[in-house]
């Protein structure tokens, strides 16, 4: 045996069963070629009635008016923009896993990243809601893009985090859907040729954009590819750094803050590779990718939990040391009030899943246990979702006069909307997983014989 495989065998395989080339776009391919399975009808049933729950209760609102919310005078954001923030994060791993780990040349990424990247364009989807149903008036919502108009002096405050969050967001929704769909292109060429239907052969010929798979075709996609990573990569910083300055550019105790940029970068990466985790290891035993999507894959994704999660807790001691530091009596209130005022059940749930359960994951016998992972990544998400609660509802709730100070409950209204972009979510994940391939199936092939076993 040469060095070389000698080395190649102490490696962990990436694929973990011994297949051909054509077996692995028969084990990917053959399942957007069957009918639905009984869990995938199931699961899309639910996804898409609690997304007709979500568009009626958003309908009500509309109809209504923000009054159907639970905000007051003193607490003029809560969930809305909670919930728009969590579904940014969410999609901040995606980016992550296609574009920075394609720039390290991180093998391991290819049978996880396909997923990942629709993730981002689906919670992206989600997180753009919220902006739109706060303004009241959806309808006008083209007041906020800058076009000759006739509105007199009627323009955009271009100095607004707001107006920076409507460009950001749009902005990476538009080059994140772009890297995804040029990944798409040899998966879909190959459906075009593998296809008996005269119509499924059309339409998958158009959107393949006549690939033929020649040399000089390889060389330029690969080439394309890392351009757009190149383009995809400053998004994960920036993107999440514009929606931490919607509260750091103000001046409220518990928002003024420099450590918001990458702290909500570090917090975004965290929530969005716990929901990565929840829906790779359901999508692996429902679609039988257990051989693609290994436990290796799992554990990786468990060390960067393990290193963004040690990240948000430095955060959350910083904003405690730097409280006391700074000698301000309100900015010290506000820090002692989120851990023992009438919000305080909140602030440790944070802490709980954010700061402590990560720690786990140090035990390799934990992390390479997908029960327990799958747990985890939940409690993630819900650490993930209270941590931008707190930061925005306990910061509100208690102003500079007592007088003002008042308590934040959510309406039906609000909690309908939250379930229903769930429902979003899981309907546009489930047919993206019935329609396109959910791994990227040649850059498999293109992995494959690295640190294979040896027989």
């Amino acid at each position: 045996m040469s060095a070389q495989d000698e080395i190649c065998h102490l490696r962990t395989p990436l694929v973990e069963k011994e297949r051909t080339y054509k077996q692995i776009s028969d084990d990917v391919l053959n399942t957007l070629e069957k009918g639905p399975s009984k869990y995938w009808l199931i699961g899309f049933t639910v996804a898409v009635l609690t997304l007709t729950l979500g568009v009626t209760s958003i309908g009500y609102q509309i109809a209504t008016g923000i009054g159907t919310w639970g905000l007051n005078k003193t607490i003029g954001w809560s969930w809305d923009i909670t919930n728009f923030v969590f579904w940014v994060g969410i999609g901040h791993a995606g980016t992550l896993i296609s574009a920075i780990l394609l720039i390290f040349r991180q093998k391991w990424r290819t049978s996880i990243n396909r997923a990942a990247e629709a993730m981002t364009l689906f919670a992206v989807c989600c997180a753009g809601i919220y902006p739109l149903i706060h303004m009241g008036r959806p309808w006008l919502a083209f007041w906020m893009f800058p076009y000759p108009n006739s509105r007199g002096s009627l323009w955009l405050n271009f100095r607004s985090p707001l107006l920076w969050d409507v460009f950001a967001i749009s902005t990476y929704l538009t080059v994140s859907a772009v890297f995804w769909y040029i990944g798409l292109i040899p998966d879909l060429a190959a459906i075009r040729d593998r296809t008996t239907s005269k119509l499924r052969k059309k339409i998958f010929g158009v959107i393949s954009l006549g690939w033929d798979g020649a040399n000089r075709t390889w060389h330029r996609y690969e080439i394309l590819c890392l351009i757009l990573a190149g383009l995809a990569t400053p998004l994960v910083l920036s993107v999440h750094t514009i929606v931490s300055f919607d509260f750091a550019t103000s001046v409220i105790p518990g928002w003024h803050t420099t450590i918001f940029p990458p702290y909500f970068v570090a917090g975004a990466v965290f929530s969005g590779f716990g929901m990565v985790l929840t829906l790779l290891i359901v999508t692996r035993k429902l679609m039988n990718f257990e051989h693609y999507i290994t436990v290796n894959h799992i554990e990786s994704m468990c060390k960067v939990l393990i290193l963004t999660g040690s990240m948000v807790g430095l955060a959350y001691g910083t904003e405690f040391f730097i409280a006391w530091y700074s000698g301000n009596p309100y900015e010290r209130f506000t820090f002692i009030n989120r851990a023992t005022g009438p919000y305080a059940w909140a602030y440790w749930i944070m802490v709980s899943c954010n700061v402590i359960s990560p720690q786990l994951l140090w035990f390799k016998k934990l992390r390479t246990n997908l029960v327990f992972v799958f747990i985890l990544s939940i409690f993630v998400n819900i650490g993930m979702w209270f941590e931008r609660f707190v930061i925005i509802t306990t910061s509100l709730h208690r102003d500079y006069l007592p007088s003002s100070w008042a308590m934040y409950s959510p309406t039906w209204v609000e909690i309908c909307e939250f379930i229903g972009s769930f429902g979003l979510f899981f309907t546009l994940f489930l047919l993206f997983i019935r329609f396109l391939p959910a791994i990227a199936v040649s850059e498999v092939k293109g992995v494959y014989k690295f640190a294979q076993k040896k027989n």
